[in-house]
This record gives structure tokens, sequence and C-alpha cells, in this order.
């Protein structure tokens, strides 16, 4: 395809929306899943860390 002009390209012939739309949703999984594991993974080394205060 051919564009004219970046307004032309953004508008990716009248699918821009959902081509623009669908790359903002992948990267934000792409930056979401990596913080929740780190967050997850904090949550259970603290678990741990409780749990094995409370058997000694």
């Amino acid at each position: 395809m051919n564009w004219g002009s970046l307004s032309e390209f953004l508008a990716m012939g009248g699918y821009g929306l959902y081509v623009w739309g669908s790359y903002a949703v992948v990267l934000l999984l792409m930056v979401g899943e990596p913080l929740l594991a780190q967050h997850r993974f904090r949550k259970a080394l603290s678990q741990i860390g409780q749990s094995v205060e409370e058997e000694n």
C-alpha cells in the first residue's frame, strides 16, 4: 500500500482504530504481565517467609 501522508497511514484505510487499538492492547498486556508476575512472586516469597517464621 502507498500512503500519501501520515494521517492516511494512521487511518489505515478506515481500519486504523482497530489496528492501533489492537497494538495498544498487546502493548498493555506485554507491560502488565511481567509487573503482575513480579507482584505475585514477591507475595509468594512473603507468604513463604511468614510460614517459616510460624514454624520456628
